[in-house]
Protein backbone atom coordinates (compact mmCIF):
# COMPACT_ATOMS: atom_id res chain seq x y z
CA UNK A 1 0.00 0.00 0.00
CA UNK A 2 2.01 3.00 -1.45
CA UNK A 3 2.20 5.75 1.44
CA UNK A 4 3.09 9.67 1.54
CA UNK A 5 3.98 11.65 4.45
CA UNK A 6 2.63 15.04 4.15
CA UNK A 7 3.94 17.74 6.06
CA UNK A 8 2.94 21.62 6.20
CA UNK A 9 5.15 23.92 7.42
CA UNK A 10 4.58 27.43 7.44
CA UNK A 11 6.63 30.53 7.08
CA UNK A 12 9.39 29.83 10.04
CA UNK A 13 9.57 33.78 10.36
CA UNK A 14 6.02 33.98 11.65
CA UNK A 15 5.99 30.64 13.17
CA UNK A 16 4.99 29.69 16.78
CA UNK A 17 3.17 33.29 17.64
CA UNK A 18 1.67 31.89 20.91
CA UNK A 19 5.65 31.55 22.16
CA UNK A 20 6.05 35.53 21.82
CA UNK A 21 5.38 36.10 25.08
CA UNK A 22 8.60 33.51 26.09
CA UNK A 23 11.04 33.97 23.07
CA UNK A 24 12.04 36.25 20.45
CA UNK A 25 11.20 36.32 17.21
CA UNK A 26 14.91 34.85 16.01
CA UNK A 27 14.56 32.49 18.78
CA UNK A 28 11.10 31.25 17.51
CA UNK A 29 12.35 30.78 14.22
CA UNK A 30 15.20 28.53 15.02
CA UNK A 31 13.14 26.44 17.39
CA UNK A 32 10.57 25.75 14.27
CA UNK A 33 13.50 25.36 11.83
CA UNK A 34 15.17 22.96 14.66
CA UNK A 35 11.85 21.33 14.88
CA UNK A 36 10.71 20.96 11.04
CA UNK A 37 14.68 19.44 10.68
CA UNK A 38 14.17 16.72 13.23
CA UNK A 39 10.49 15.20 12.14
CA UNK A 40 11.95 15.42 8.34
CA UNK A 41 14.73 13.41 9.51
CA UNK A 42 12.28 10.76 11.63
CA UNK A 43 10.11 10.60 8.56
CA UNK A 44 12.91 9.47 6.26
CA UNK A 45 13.84 6.95 8.45
CA UNK A 46 10.21 5.11 8.51
CA UNK A 47 10.20 2.17 5.95
CA UNK A 48 6.45 1.77 5.35
CA UNK A 49 6.87 5.73 3.97
CA UNK A 50 7.00 5.51 0.11
CA UNK A 51 7.59 9.14 -0.48
CA UNK A 52 7.10 12.85 1.77
CA UNK A 53 5.55 16.23 0.43
CA UNK A 54 6.77 19.19 2.19
CA UNK A 55 4.21 21.78 1.52
CA UNK A 56 5.74 25.10 2.31
CA UNK A 57 6.14 28.73 0.97
CA UNK A 58 9.59 29.21 3.30
CA UNK A 59 12.46 29.37 1.21
CA UNK A 60 14.84 27.77 3.76
CA UNK A 61 11.98 24.85 4.71
CA UNK A 62 12.43 23.84 0.65
CA UNK A 63 16.18 23.99 0.74
CA UNK A 64 15.98 21.74 3.87
CA UNK A 65 13.79 19.35 2.16
CA UNK A 66 15.21 18.96 -1.06
CA UNK A 67 16.36 14.83 -1.04
CA UNK A 68 15.51 11.58 -1.94
CA UNK A 69 11.65 10.62 -1.32
CA UNK A 70 11.27 14.23 -1.19
CA UNK A 71 9.00 16.19 -3.57
CA UNK A 72 8.42 20.14 -2.15
CA UNK A 73 4.90 21.88 -2.90
CA UNK A 74 4.47 25.42 -3.27
CA UNK A 75 1.73 26.79 -0.62
CA UNK A 76 0.90 30.29 -2.45
CA UNK A 77 -2.32 30.84 -0.34
CA UNK A 78 -0.86 30.36 2.97
CA UNK A 79 -4.26 29.65 4.24
CA UNK A 80 -3.30 27.24 7.50
CA UNK A 81 -2.65 23.43 8.16
CA UNK A 82 -5.66 22.44 6.41
CA UNK A 83 -5.25 24.12 3.42
CA UNK A 84 -1.98 23.00 3.00
CA UNK A 85 -2.85 19.52 3.84
CA UNK A 86 -5.28 19.38 0.99
CA UNK A 87 -2.39 20.60 -1.33
CA UNK A 88 -0.63 17.54 -0.42
CA UNK A 89 -3.80 15.28 -0.59
CA UNK A 90 -4.52 16.16 -4.23
CA UNK A 91 -0.32 15.42 -5.45
CA UNK A 92 -0.93 12.13 -3.94
CA UNK A 93 -4.19 11.33 -5.70
CA UNK A 94 -2.62 12.52 -8.90
CA UNK A 95 0.39 10.19 -8.59
CA UNK A 96 -1.64 7.20 -7.46
CA UNK A 97 -0.81 7.28 -3.52
CA UNK A 98 -3.10 4.57 -1.51
CA UNK A 99 -2.95 6.49 1.74
CA UNK A 100 -1.60 9.33 3.20
CA UNK A 101 0.12 10.35 6.68
CA UNK A 102 -0.58 14.30 7.32
CA UNK A 103 1.95 15.07 9.88
CA UNK A 104 2.90 18.84 11.72
CA UNK A 105 6.28 20.21 12.12
CA UNK A 106 6.39 20.59 15.53
CA UNK A 107 6.83 17.13 16.86
CA UNK A 108 10.32 16.32 16.89
CA UNK A 109 10.21 13.32 19.50
CA UNK A 110 8.21 11.26 16.37
CA UNK A 111 9.87 7.93 16.52
CA UNK A 112 10.58 6.12 13.14
CA UNK A 113 10.03 2.82 14.84
CA UNK A 114 7.02 3.79 16.61
CA UNK A 115 5.04 5.46 13.62
CA UNK A 116 6.32 2.23 11.13
CA UNK A 117 4.34 0.00 13.74
CA UNK A 118 1.56 1.83 13.36
CA UNK A 119 1.55 1.94 9.30
CA UNK A 120 2.02 -1.83 9.29
CA UNK A 121 -0.72 -2.47 12.29
CA UNK A 122 -3.12 -0.23 10.51
CA UNK A 123 -2.74 -1.87 7.22
CA UNK A 124 -3.33 -4.88 8.16
CA UNK A 125 -6.99 -3.53 10.14
CA UNK A 126 -7.56 -1.75 6.95
CA UNK A 127 -8.31 1.51 8.43
CA UNK A 128 -9.64 4.38 6.39
CA UNK A 129 -8.92 6.84 9.17
CA UNK A 130 -6.62 6.86 11.89
CA UNK A 131 -6.36 10.14 14.30
CA UNK A 132 -3.23 10.66 16.27
CA UNK A 133 -4.55 12.99 19.31
CA UNK A 134 -2.39 15.40 20.76
CA UNK A 135 -1.22 14.97 24.53
CA UNK A 136 -4.65 17.25 25.90
CA UNK A 137 -6.92 14.65 23.54
CA UNK A 138 -8.75 17.41 21.93
CA UNK A 139 -6.52 17.85 18.98
CA UNK A 140 -5.21 15.94 15.78
CA UNK A 141 -1.29 15.79 15.76
CA UNK A 142 -1.39 13.37 12.96
CA UNK A 143 -4.37 12.11 10.36
CA UNK A 144 -4.08 9.14 8.33
CA UNK A 145 -6.32 8.53 5.20
CA UNK A 146 -6.99 5.81 3.30
CA UNK A 147 -8.15 6.31 0.71
CA UNK A 148 -6.21 10.10 0.79
CA UNK A 149 -9.22 11.94 0.48
CA UNK A 150 -11.57 10.00 2.75
CA UNK A 151 -12.18 12.81 4.97
CA UNK A 152 -11.40 16.47 4.39
CA UNK A 153 -8.85 17.10 6.69
CA UNK A 154 -10.20 19.98 10.12
CA UNK A 155 -7.12 20.63 12.16
CA UNK A 156 -7.50 23.29 14.61
CA UNK A 157 -8.94 23.51 18.33
CA UNK A 158 -11.70 20.16 19.14
CA UNK A 159 -10.26 17.94 15.84
CA UNK A 160 -9.78 15.09 16.91
CA UNK A 161 -13.58 14.92 17.45
CA UNK A 162 -14.55 16.73 14.22
CA UNK A 163 -11.81 14.10 12.57
CA UNK A 164 -13.45 10.85 14.39
CA UNK A 165 -17.17 12.62 13.61
CA UNK A 166 -16.70 12.93 9.54
CA UNK A 167 -15.33 9.18 9.61
CA UNK A 168 -17.95 7.94 10.87
CA UNK A 169 -20.70 9.98 8.94
CA UNK A 170 -18.64 8.86 5.77
CA UNK A 171 -18.70 4.46 7.13
CA UNK A 172 -15.14 4.41 7.26
CA UNK A 173 -13.94 2.24 9.53
CA UNK A 174 -11.66 4.56 12.29
CA UNK A 175 -9.61 4.31 15.34
CA UNK A 176 -7.43 6.58 17.92
CA UNK A 177 -4.16 6.44 18.25
CA UNK A 178 -2.33 7.64 21.26
CA UNK A 179 0.97 7.15 19.52
CA UNK A 180 3.71 8.76 22.66
CA UNK A 181 6.44 10.14 20.48
CA UNK A 182 3.66 12.16 17.86
CA UNK A 183 1.63 13.46 20.67
CA UNK A 184 3.33 16.52 22.20
CA UNK A 185 3.74 19.71 19.70
CA UNK A 186 4.67 22.95 21.08
CA UNK A 187 2.32 25.97 20.83
CA UNK A 188 2.86 27.39 24.55
CA UNK A 189 5.56 27.76 27.15
CA UNK A 190 3.79 24.56 28.79
CA UNK A 191 4.58 22.75 26.23
CA UNK A 192 7.73 23.96 25.59
CA UNK A 193 9.07 23.58 29.22
CA UNK A 194 7.82 19.44 28.49
CA UNK A 195 9.34 19.06 25.61
CA UNK A 196 12.73 20.29 27.15
CA UNK A 197 12.34 18.42 30.26
CA UNK A 198 11.22 15.00 28.46
CA UNK A 199 14.62 15.44 25.94
CA UNK A 200 16.82 16.03 28.92
CA UNK A 201 15.61 12.17 29.83
CA UNK A 202 16.79 10.89 26.06
CA UNK A 203 19.97 10.83 24.38
CA UNK A 204 20.49 11.04 20.69
CA UNK A 205 16.80 12.09 20.14
CA UNK A 206 15.83 15.35 18.09
CA UNK A 207 19.05 16.40 17.63
CA UNK A 208 18.57 19.71 15.88
CA UNK A 209 15.70 20.87 18.39
CA UNK A 210 18.28 19.87 21.22
CA UNK A 211 20.63 22.13 20.29
CA UNK A 212 18.13 24.89 19.53
CA UNK A 213 17.03 24.21 23.16
CA UNK A 214 20.61 24.95 24.35
CA UNK A 215 21.37 27.67 22.52
CA UNK A 216 18.22 29.56 24.14
CA UNK A 217 19.23 28.66 27.29
CA UNK A 218 22.58 30.06 27.25
CA UNK A 219 21.27 33.04 25.62
CA UNK A 220 18.98 33.27 28.65
CA UNK A 221 22.32 32.90 30.94
CA UNK A 222 23.77 35.29 28.84
CA UNK A 223 21.22 37.85 29.59
CA UNK A 224 21.22 37.32 32.92
CA UNK A 225 24.74 37.64 34.01
CA UNK A 226 24.69 40.79 31.72
CA UNK A 227 22.13 42.32 34.29
CA UNK A 228 23.26 45.33 36.21
CA UNK A 229 23.85 43.69 39.76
Amino acid sequence: MRTIAILPVKSFGSAKQRLASTLGAGARQALAQAMFSDVLASLRRVPGLDSIAVVTSDRVAEAAALGERVDVLPDAEQAGQSAAALIGIRHAQARGFARVLLVPGDTPLLDAGELAGMLRRTRDEALGVVVVPDRHGEGTNALLLSPPDAIEPSFGPGSRARHVAAARAAALACSVEELPTLMLDVDTADDLALLGATLDGRRGQAPSTRGALRQLARSRASRRHALPA
